[in-house]
């Protein structure tokens, strides 16, 4: 597809003015470069395929909605997953924050979000299950920080202008998840140990 030649802030601007003028290919390019980038984040926010989908369709809705507010010599991959994430809030909010507990969509074994190799892989299941959980309880940034980093394999930077963040705060982000999930799994795992963390 001819959208696999464009550059970040090289033909980007172009496009948007395309799309501006009402250009539906330009439109679907656009779409095509960044929608892998917005599932990312939905997904690291939701763990969770139809949510983050949702999100993705919702974005790029908005993005038709709203092109007109976005100006010549912004990051406009900034700009886009700056509306995916106000979405993901808003849908959270509205979905998620009045259930205690999230149910989950899709099998645990299917999201591989830590590599448990070097533990007993006759508690890998269990381990892993217990690890969702557990992450489902961090505080929002802290649970799409620790999932972007190691789901998503993303560096601190790449984070921070995903999330709009400083890079120190995505460091001490993840360092609080990190210790948050050691303490909140440690009940589970054998006389308190989670070397596996």
């Amino acid at each position: 597809m001819r959208g696999q030649g464009y550059k970040e802030n090289d033909d980007i601007y172009t496009l948007v003015e395309k799309i501006k003028e009402g250009d539906r290919e330009a439109f679907m390019t656009v779409t095509q470069l960044y929608q892998k980038k917005v599932y990312m984040l939905a997904y690291s926010y939701f763990q969770n395929t139809e949510d983050a989908m949702d999100i993705v369709q919702e974005t790029f809705l908005r993005l038709y909605q709203k092109v007109n507010l976005f100006k010549r010599g912004k990051n406009f991959q900034n700009w886009l997953l700056q509306i995916a994430k106000n979405l993901c809030i808003d849908h959270y909010r509205k979905n998620y924050k009045r259930n205690k507990e999230w149910g989950w969509k899709e099998d645990i074994d299917e999201a591989h979000l830590i590599d448990y190799k070097e533990l007993d892989c006759h508690r890998s299941k269990d381990l892993k299950l217990i690890a969702s959980l557990c992450i489902k309880k961090l505080p929002d940034r802290q649970r799409m920080v620790f999932l972007m980093k190691h789901y998503n394999n993303l560096h601190y930077r790449e984070i921070a202008q995903i999330m709009n963040i400083a890079l120190g705060t995505v460091k001490s982000l993840h360092f609080k998840a990190a210790q948050n999930l050691r303490v909140l799994m440690s009940p589970y795992l054998e006389g308190g140990k989670n070397e596996g963390m």
